[in-house]
């Protein structure tokens, strides 16, 4: 039960916002009581620190297995928006705003761990692509990968619409490829480009 929980609460905190579901309207939407809730989480808040917890393994269980499938570094990063796009499109409002605006300490843990896991992925790709022939082999990787988790990050902090964040970070991920990618990562990027509209 407590699992079934976790599930519906997250579902609905991702469609409909993280302040506006309410105990009440989760026990609702499962035909359950309020109290078989407050059984397995003492308040809203412990509920939702435990859905962004499933939220963020299941997005690093689902980037292992593209990072698996051994595609070139660039292909590799379209892969992971597309699943971000999959995963959000039900999405109203922006998780992380939200969680930023009404749960802050909640925010701040969730996105020391994100950064540290984007680390890691970013660099990796970076690496991947250098070897590939598709980035650049001069450049600082560290400076880059910053450069680039400050700015996702801060697409997600300050952008309220979950589908204008998904258009900019597609923006983002062409401008952060553009400045590291040798001219046949150029070609690349543009093929991806293209595919992803599709």
């Amino acid at each position: 039960m407590q699992e079934k929980i976790i599930r519906k609460a997250t579902e609905m905190f991702l469609k409909l916002g993280f302040k506006s579901v309410t105990m009440d309207d989760i026990a609702g939407e499962m035909c359950i009581s309020k109290k078989t809730i407050y059984k397995y989480f003492t308040n809203k808040e412990v509920l939702i620190a435990e859905g962004t917890a499933i939220i963020h393994n299941k997005i690093q269980q689902i980037i292992g297995e593209i990072v698996a499938k051994n595609l070139n570094a660039i292909e590799e990063n379209f892969e992971i928006k597309k699943m971000f796009r999959e995963m959000f499109k039900s999405a109203d409002h922006s998780p992380i705003y939200q969680l930023k605006r009404y749960y802050p300490e909640i925010h701040e843990k969730l996105i020391a761990t994100e950064i540290e896991d984007c680390t890691t992925i970013f660099d990796e790709n970076i690496q991947k692509g250098i070897k590939q022939g598709l980035y650049r082999e001069n450049i600082d990787i560290k400076t880059f990968v910053k450069f680039y988790y400050t700015l996702i990050f801060s697409l997600h902090e300050t952008t309220q619409r979950e589908n204008e964040i998904l258009k900019l970070e597609i923006q983002a991920l062409e401008y952060h490829t553009r400045a590291i990618a040798t001219a046949e990562g150029i070609i690349e990027l543009e093929k991806q480009l293209l595919n992803y509209n599709i």
